[in-house]
């Protein structure tokens, strides 16, 4: 496969992922609040909700290889919980705006906000409370909190390494 097939091949599956976060997730996609996250910083410039879209994209993706080696997930319940991880809706760099320590505090911020607006299975509470370890200690119970901290971490170092200034 050359470069422009593996390019286009790329973005295929970006967009499949697209599709399938717009099927499970159309309701928060839509909510005030997570639109409302675009104006919060995350990392270097990127906002929250693109942090967390990014986050779904990735969780998506590795679960997808896990499936290759017969280990599944329950994608809405992923791809929701991804979406959500990140749910404090305040500027954490505003020190007036939070409790010190955002790292420690925001996932339990995170899962009050997300709990009064949806209902949330087992599974996404434990991707939202659980997705700062090992910093919160409290460990991840399901293969899908486990991925969405991985992804989390990956797009994070990204973002703070590679978004600084313009980045989409």
């Amino acid at each position: 496969m050359d470069k422009k097939e593996r390019l286009r091949a790329k973005r295929l599956r970006i967009m499949e992922h697209r599709a399938r976060i717009r099927q499970y997730a159309k309701d928060i996609l839509q909510s005030y609040n997570f639109r409302r996250s675009e104006q919060f910083l995350q990392h270097g410039s990127v906002s929250v909700k693109r942090h967390s879209l990014r986050v779904a994209e990735c969780s998506i993706w590795i679960g997808e290889k896990l499936k290759k080696l017969g280990i599944s997930c329950k994608e809405r319940e992923l791809i929701r919980g991804a979406l959500l991880h990140d749910y404090f809706l305040y500027d954490w760099h505003d020190k007036n705006s939070h409790k010190r320590l955002h790292g420690f505090h925001h996932p339990h911020v995170a899962l009050l906000n997300a709990s009064r607006e949806y209902r949330l299975s087992p599974r996404e509470r434990d991707i939202i409370e659980k997705h700062m370890w090992p910093l919160t200690v409290k460990l991840p119970a399901c293969r899908e909190a486990w991925i969405v901290t991985a992804a989390d971490k990956y797009c994070s170092l990204k973002e703070t390494l590679f978004c600084r200034g313009k980045c989409v």
